[in-house]
């Protein structure tokens, strides 16, 4: 599937897919909530190449989920803020957590803790409607247009 069908996609997996769906990106979203804004920061952080950076900030900024704003003229430099789709993902990275931890948990992992009471967080997904945990309950698909 090419990247213009992913964006066509009728399925918001895939479409979200199309916006943050390689690591980098995720990552960048990770450190952005940790509290990164600047090229230099994640750079730092990620140990990535200025150019995979540059194009991935470029591309979540364009996608709407960070904002450039300019912190210095002399010389120019930037930082990127998240926006409210970017605050959105937070959800997001700590369901991938919660797998990662349960399937992929050997060694030691950062923990997230609750700032207020300092428990760790033990993030689940939840459908809104009837309260169940997502993946207790068999699901099924419905195209556009069929009832």
């Amino acid at each position: 599937m090419n990247d213009d069908n992913l964006f066509k996609s009728p399925c918001a997996i895939a479409r979200s897919l199309d916006v943050a769906g390689d690591a980098w990106s995720v990552l960048i979203l990770r450190d952005a909530h940790a509290g990164l804004t600047r090229f230099d920061q994640f750079r730092k952080s990620l140990d990535i190449a200025p150019t995979i950076l540059t194009k991935r900030l470029a591309s979540l900024t364009t996608e709407g989920l960070l904002e450039k704003h300019r912190y210095s003229e002399r010389p120019p430099r930037d930082e990127y803020l998240l926006t409210e789709a970017g605050r959105d993902f937070l959800p997001v990275l700590f369901i991938i957590g919660a797998w990662g931890r349960k399937h992929r948990g050997g060694g030691e992992l950062i923990r997230f803790l609750d700032a207020e009471t300092g428990t760790e967080i033990q993030a689940v997904a939840v459908d809104e409607v009837t309260g169940a945990k997502i993946g207790t309950r068999a699901i099924r698909t419905v195209a556009p247009g069929d009832v």
